[in-house]
């Protein structure tokens, strides 16, 4: 069985929307908020490493998958990821959409099809970005461990990491955690079944 991680820099009031800057179909007020007013401290990124060296896929919805697609695969800070298996979960992309630059692509229409990806043999499938794939994965059950950079910021606006969905209680077990300099921490959890 695979396990699936989304990873995310994260506002202490749960926003993911835009760390990296906004595009111009997600504009975001606060977009970029990861390099404005937050000191540049290298060990604080160390988890982002490690999750380039232990991924064996990645998962993407399909807004993320459009942005991401064109840039990534020609980018020397993600040449370790091209070659890996891609993912996308959509139920409106189009096979002719898919970029032929960055690794084997498969496009799932289902939250079922992304459980029985999981239920195949291999190792771990990050998720990157997919605000709103985390939210349906997550109220699904499907997302096995989190892996956040907790940002020392209130936006007030943007995208949530978490629905507002009225489900069942999840615990969560702390696996690791660490505060850096500049105020961002570093919490990684696996979600108890």
């Amino acid at each position: 069985m695979r396990t699936l991680v989304y990873t995310a820099f994260v506002s202490l009031d749960g926003v993911v929307d835009s760390p990296g800057g906004g595009t111009a179909s997600e504009a975001h007020r606060s977009g970029g908020w990861t390099y404005k007013d937050i000191e540049f401290v290298p060990e604080a990124y160390e988890l982002k490493g490690r999750e380039t060296e232990e991924a064996t896929a990645l998962m993407f919805g399909r807004a993320s998958y459009q942005v991401f697609s064109p840039v990534w695969p020609d980018m020397a800070d993600f040449a370790a990821l091209k070659d890996l298996p891609k993912y996308v979960v959509s139920t409106t992309l189009d096979e002719d959409a898919l970029v032929d630059n960055w690794g084997d692509i498969t496009i799932l229409r289902s939250l079922e099809d992304v459980a029985r990806l999981k239920e195949t043999d291999g190792g771990p499938i990050f998720i990157h970005g997919s605000a709103t794939l985390a939210r349906n994965l997550s109220d699904a059950g499907l997302i096995d461990r989190y892996h956040l950079l907790v940002f020392p910021l209130l936006l007030g606006a943007g995208k949530r990491m978490f629905s507002d969905a009225d489900r069942d209680k999840q615990m969560l077990r702390l696996v690791e955690s660490e505060t850096y300099a500049n105020g961002i921490t570093k919490l990684v959890y696996d979600v108890l079944r």
